[in-house]
Formats: C-alpha cells, sequence, structure tokens
C-alpha cells in the first residue's frame, strides 16, 4: 500500500493531541502569571476575568477532549476532528486577543515585555506542537499574532513591533514546514518498515514454492485453533495428504518438473477451501495438512474426494510428458476435551493416510474416536 503524505489521518491527530494537550496547563499558569504582574489584574478587573476565564474554559474543553476522543470518535469522528481544531484555533486566538489588549494600554511596560514574551514562547511551542500539520501551525501563528499587529497597525503604534511580528509569522511558517517534511519523512520511513517486517513474517509463514503456509506456521495455528476447539467444544478435523509416486516424477523428469507439479497442486487445493477458517499447509516435500473447524465428518471426506478427484484428473505438461498422478488422504476428527491431546489426533490422521498408502493409494480413510484412542 503506498504511503500518502500530509494526509490527516488518526495517526496524525492522535500525534496532534499527544503532542499539544499538554501545553495547556502553561496556558492558564502563563495567564495568571501575565496578569499579576504589577497589579495589572487590579487596573484592569473585566478583562482579567474574561481572559482569565476564557482561558480556563478552552483549556477544560481540550484536556477533556482528548481523554474522551476516543469515545465521540466512534459515534462522529467528522465532528470530532472538528472539535480538536476548533478549540486548537480558539485557543490561539484567545490568546491572541489578550496580546492585543496589553500591547495597546498606556504605560505598562513590564506587563507588555513580560507578556511579549509569553506569547513568544507559546507560539513557538505551538508551531512545534502541529507541526504535523503546517498549516495548522502556520494558521496558530497567525491567528495569536495578528490581533496585535493589525490592533497596532490600524492605531499607529508600535509599528517597529509590527514588522518584527510579521517576520516572526514568516519565520515560524517557515520552521513549520521544514519540521514538516521531517515529520513526513520519519512517518513514510516506519510506513515502509512496518511493510517489510510484515513481508518478512509473511515471508516466514509461507513456503516459498507453492505460496501455501508452511510447517514452522503450522505448528503455531495448531497449537492455538485445537485450544479454541477445547474451550468452545468445538468439532476439530485435520487432513493428512500425500502425493503418490511423487519421487518417481523427480526422479524421471526431474525436480523442475516435481516444483511445477507441487505448484498446480496447490493452486487446486487453494480452490477447494474456500472458508476462512480452513487452514492448508505444506507440511513436507509431498505432504499437506489441512485443519479445518465445525465441520461433520460426512462433508469432510466429501471435502477430500473432491481433492482427490481433482488431483486425479490433474495434467501436467512438460516439455513433450505427461505427468500424472493421483493423492492419497488420512482424516481424524474430534470434540477435543481438556486432557485429550492435539498430537493424538494428528497420529489417528496419519495412520489413516498409512492405511489408505498400504490399501493401494489414490484413496481416502477416515479415522473416528476421540483424540486420545
Amino acid at each position: 500500500m503506498a504511503f500518502k503524505r500530509h494526509q490527516i489521518n488518526r495517526r496524525v491527530i492522535d500525534d496532534l493531541k499527544n503532542r499539544s494537550t499538554i501545553g495547556m496547563y502553561f496556558y492558564v499558569l502563563v495567564t495568571i502569571a501575565v496578569l499579576t504582574v504589577d497589579g495589572f489584574y487590579k487596573k484592569h478587573i473585566s478583562f482579567s476575568i474574561c481572559f482569565l476565564s476564557a482561558m480556563f474554559i478552552i483549556t477544560f474543553f481540550r484536556i477533556s477532549h482528548h481523554y474522551l476522543f476516543n469515545k465521540i470518535d466512534k459515534k462522529a469522528p467528522r465532528l470530532n476532528f472538528m472539535a480538536f481544531f476548533a478549540s486548537v484555533f480558539a485557543t490561539a486566538l484567545t490568546w491572541g486577543v489578550g496580546f492585543a489588549y496589553f500591547m495597546i494600554q498606556p504605560g505598562e511596560l513590564s506587563s507588555k515585555i513580560i507578556m511579549l514574551a509569553s506569547t513568544v514562547g507559546l507560539n513557538s511551542g505551538g508551531v512545534v506542537a502541529f507541526i504535523p500539520s503546517w498549516r495548522t501551525s502556520a494558521l496558530y501563528s497567525v491567528f495569536m499574532l495578528s490581533p496585535a499587529a493589525v490592533t497596532m497597525y490600524v492605531l499607529g503604534i508600535h509599528l517597529s513591533l509590527v514588522v518584527l511580528i510579521v517576520l516572526f509569522i514568516l519565520y515560524m511558517t517557515m520552521i513549520a514546514m521544514r519540521g514538516n517534511r521531517e515529520y513526513w519523512d520519519a512517518l513514510e520511513n516506519e510506513h515502509l518498515l512496518k511493510l517489510k517486517s510484515e513481508e518478512i513474517e509473511k515471508i516466514s509463514r509461507v513456503d516459498v514454492l507453492t505460496g501455501l503456509y508452511n510447517r514452522r506456521y503450522f505448528d503455531e495455528i495448531f497449537n492455538i485453533r485445537w485450544k479454541t476447539a477445547i474451550r468452545e467444544s468445538m468439532l476439530f478435523t485435520i487432513i493428512i495428504a500425500d502425493i503418490d509416486h511423487f519421487k518417481l516424477i523427480n526422479d524421471t523428469y526431474g525436480h523442475l518438473a516435481g516444483d511445477e507439479y507441487l505448484k498446480k497442486i496447490a493452486d487446486v487445493l487453494s480452490g477447494i477451501f474456500q472458508r476462512d477458517t480452513d487452514f492448508i499447509t505444506r507440511y513436507g516435500g509431498e505432504e499437506f495438512v489441512f485443519l479445518m473447524q465445525n465441520i461433520d465428518n460426512d462433508s469432510a471426506i466429501a471435502l477430500a474426494e473432491k481433492i482427490r478427484f481433482e488431483i486425479g484428473n490433474l495434467m501436467l505438461f512438460h516439455y513433450n510428458h505427461k505427468i500424472h498422478t493421483t493423492i492419497s488422504m488420512g482424516i481424524s476428527s474430534c470434540i477435543p476435551g481438556l486432557n485429550d491431546k492435539k498430537e493424538d489426533l494428528f497420529r489417528k490422521a496419519d495412520n489413516a493416510l498409512y492405511q489408505a498408502k498400504n490399501n493401494g493409494r489414490n484413496q481416502v480413510v477416515f479415522c473416528n474416536g476421540d483424540a486420545k484412542s
């Protein structure tokens, strides 16, 4: 699956939440700090109450939304995303309005300096936090800094500071874009590493020649499904199949012909076993094992007979030769109990296969009884 850059998916949203929400605690603390400088809140009581209340409300919403995000996402994912981004920009705009109010007050030099320094710090932190979406980073700077810049420009005050704010917004946007590229490069590398890991895991489970599962993975699945059958009192069936006279094919036509014949048999088996719960494995050179759940004995025998019929009609044309043989199968099934062993069921199916071989090959033998017999 191709990697899509700049796609705001759940992974990116989680990164944005985790990187930015923790900073909301600082917004409240910094708000309290700047309002107390030189007793600013005493001289601007109405503004201070409104500003502090707004920051408290937004902080409470952001933190609550962070912990409730997963629950809300199940019912209204689009609304959930919109609420997150709306609260982010509300944070920036609310602080931006407060910053503007500070900067247009006559006097209050200490409060202005502290507010300016706090704004630069919070803005820088926000830009870094929202780097996974550079547009969010850039807009965050604009929402936080532009109210003061526009207000001061309209009033014709602190014009040199207005220029510096504009330059700072441009600089933060460049930082956001560069950080965003690095973030998505890292995410793409992570995606490629995951694909490679999945590919390696798949290769470790699959027989290279036939594309069927290999014996190593069979042992793992056999153990898991046996425990499931015990827990759910489920009928568990195993079929062991062996190609008749396969050694003769290799000796007569060569191993390349034998390999091609095995591939064709694997294709036939894959076409017959259609249920998601059916498990097919190449157990050995010319031996295949099938695990099935919740299939009655008559249906298992009928399925094995279908395999025998299809393989009996299978023909491989190798150069000027027609390669054809048959297959023998042994079946065993049981509803396992806690004291039963999966090895006993496997042994019974293997004994049934041995009996099919001794009886002349090209046949299916079913061995009934519990797994301990």
